[in-house]
């Protein structure tokens, strides 16, 4: 589970973790709505970054598009060997993965995402509520943030 396009670093972290052993992944994006700006600037605060807090509330306007962000994120991650599939996210994220795992046979789930430390302490982060969830162990990463966000090229 990601909520935003995986950068170079992501991407060799996620396919390296288990060695040469050659991966599949199944990416579930569901990005951070409108809904979570308040715990984003909470977030922002924590971290020090006061000037991302004050801006949360403004709409990204140079973003790739979500659709977009997930076949960039599905290209890197094919682009080391991998197979790669996935689907943006729109509802009951937790449930979906559930499902995804059931079907997939999946040995583990990586939830990659930036730190998010007011639902993390009060164990409401996607990590924390999927380890209950899917039945298999989960492993929670901190996405590597990039130099310059990830823009539409076109």
């Amino acid at each position: 589970m990601i909520e935003k396009p995986l950068t170079p670093a992501d991407v060799e972290f996620v396919t390296t973790l288990h060695g040469e052993e050659q991966g599949s992944f199944v990416v579930l994006m569901q990005p951070r709505g409108k809904q979570d700006v308040l715990l984003r600037a909470i977030d922002d605060v924590a971290l020090g970054e006061f000037d991302e807090a004050v801006r949360e509330g403004d709409e990204p306007t140079e973003e790739l598009p979500v659709e977009r962000a997930l076949s960039h994120t599905l290209a890197a991650l094919r682009a080391t060997g991998a197979e790669a599939v996935g689907q943006v996210v729109e509802e009951h994220p937790l449930d979906l993965l559930a499902s995804v795992v059931e079907q997939t046979h999946a040995d583990e789930v990586i939830v990659l995402t930036a730190p998010h430390f007011v639902e993390e302490f009060f164990h409401r982060d996607w990590a924390s509520r999927a380890r209950h969830k899917v039945g298999v162990p989960v492993l929670k990463l901190f996405s590597h943030a990039p130099d310059e966000p990830v823009r539409d090229g076109s």
